[in-house]
């Protein structure tokens, strides 16, 4: 039997020679970027890539989106149930910044978000994985998935497909973990770009918030704003007021749970000589725990619901379970620290455990699996803003490839490491009870004070 250096050594080989498909792959990815739930040739591409490697790709796994997996036992019959299946992620989506220099300029999307990186992980790792040798004899199977609606936005739309029955769920892994696509699954790892990191580093362990996404509407009357406003009640005076109240609130919060609250205006009014009627809001509330979050949401929708209070009009606040904390395991970090030492140095590590205020669906996946989410270099400028680029192909899109690739054979290898996995995966919530929690987190709030 082929030992574990051996069969690192012929995945990097076999990265190494597809390196430049590699990145032709995720420059096409990154000029035809497309929004969640519509990556309709974003999905094509990598299907084609996959199935180029033999693999039987199910397509459309949630709305879009395409799963593939390689059975890595290919002689000795197993028992399906003592399987140890590793999930490998990327995401499809682009999100929405139209003053980047590669933004599509009919929709602004774009992927300043690095989720074609991610693409270049998930099929550079499957040309290391499914190379001659690599995972033969072992008793296993690895998922290559590539998941739809990471980024939340473009809500509106997403509703409509909630409203439709199309999905439950706002965020693709949420609705990929609904449909059962995680549940034989043992752990799950992806890449995430860094941001402002145009060195070769890597942080692997880490935590990051949850958060609760919102939509207000608040309903007053519209009357002539210069001839009679006083006939008017005007909803913008309520929204603002209900934001300077959210303002009020941000003492509440205590520094250890990293509240994050951040509204903005979508719709602010019709006319300038009309008093706003209809005033239109999105937010997230974000904090480290699920309690947190659902704490700091209450005071939100409080704060919010005393404006509309204060001008005598109406507001309906729908919260949306948007995405939970994620918390990184230890046994996967170990293992892929080890390797990035192996093939970057010490030094390329991030000392310590960070906790990130941002928030990934990949946090959903880590309720209810052991997962690691490494963040990693070759990218100058700040994620989702105008001047984020690719400044290292090879540790943007070639080397992170190598460090999955390396670390789910880790994973296969070693019995031992699974049965801590296990052990961890069984101290997580079942995927009902997370059901139970996000679904839990969907709540219509109405405050009726206009005669």
């Amino acid at each position: 039997m082929t030992d574990v250096a051996d069969r690192k050594r012929r995945a990097i080989d076999a990265i190494d020679d597809h390196a430049a498909d590699i990145v032709e792959f995720a420059e096409s990815v990154e000029a035809e970027p497309e929004l969640g739930f519509k990556e309709t040739e974003t999905t094509k591409k990598v299907v084609a890539e996959l199935e180029g490697m033999g693999l039987d790709v199910e397509e459309n796994i949630a709305v879009t989106g395409a799963k593939a997996r390689l059975n890595a036992d290919t002689t000795a019959e197993t028992n399906g149930n003592d399987e140890f299946v590793v999930a490998v992620l990327g995401e499809l989506d682009a999100l929405v910044n139209p003053a980047h220099p590669k933004a599509n300029p009919e929709t602004g999307a774009c992927h300043a978000c690095g989720h074609h990186a991610q693409l270049a992980n998930l099929v550079g790792a499957a040309y290391g994985l499914t190379a001659a040798g690599v995972v033969d004899n072992l008793a296993g199977a690895i998922d290559f998935v590539a998941v739809p609606a990471e980024e939340y936005l473009d809500l509106g739309y997403r509703r409509q497909l909630v409203e439709s029955g199309d999905v439950e769920f706002l965020g693709g892994k949420q609705e990929l973990i609904r449909r059962g696509h995680f549940e034989d699954v043992d752990c799950a790892m992806m890449i995430h770009a860094g941001s402002d990191t145009p060195e070769r580093v890597v942080t692997s362990d880490f935590s990051s918030n949850g958060f609760v996404g919102k939509f207000v509407t608040y309903e007053g009357k519209e009357s002539h704003a210069g001839a009679a406003p006083e006939e008017g009640v005007n909803a913008l005076n309520a929204a603002m007021l209900g934001m300077n109240a959210v303002h009020a609130n941000r003492e509440t919060f205590a520094d250890d749970d990293h509240v994050r609250v951040h509204p903005i205006v979508t719709n602010g009014g019709d006319g300038v000589n009309v008093v706003p009627s209809d005033v239109q809001m999105e937010s997230y509330v974000r904090a480290s725990t699920i309690d947190a979050v659902n704490d700091a949401n209450e005071k939100t929708n409080r704060a919010l619901e005393s404006g509309a209070m204060a001008v005598g009009a109406n507001v309906e606040i729908e919260d949306y379970p948007g995405y939970m904390p994620l918390r990184t395991d230890e046994t996967m970090v170990s293992a892929y620290d080890a390797n990035v030492a192996e093939i970057l140095g010490d030094d390329a590590l991030t000392p310590g455990k960070p906790h990130l205020t941002g928030s990934t669906d990949m946090g959903d996946v880590t309720q209810i699996l052991p997962g690691i989410h490494p963040y990693v270099g070759g990218f100058s400028g700040a994620v989702h803003a105008r001047d984020f680029e690719v400044v290292d192909e090879e540790m943007a899109y070639v080397i992170p490839a190598k460090l999955t690739a390396m670390l789910v054979i880790d994973l296969l290898s070693d019995p031992e490491k699974q049965a801590e996995i296990r052990a961890a995966k069984a101290e997580k919530r079942s995927a009902d009870e997370y059901l139970e929690v996000v679904r839990g987190m969907r709540e219509t709030v109405v405050g009726e004070y206009k005669e």
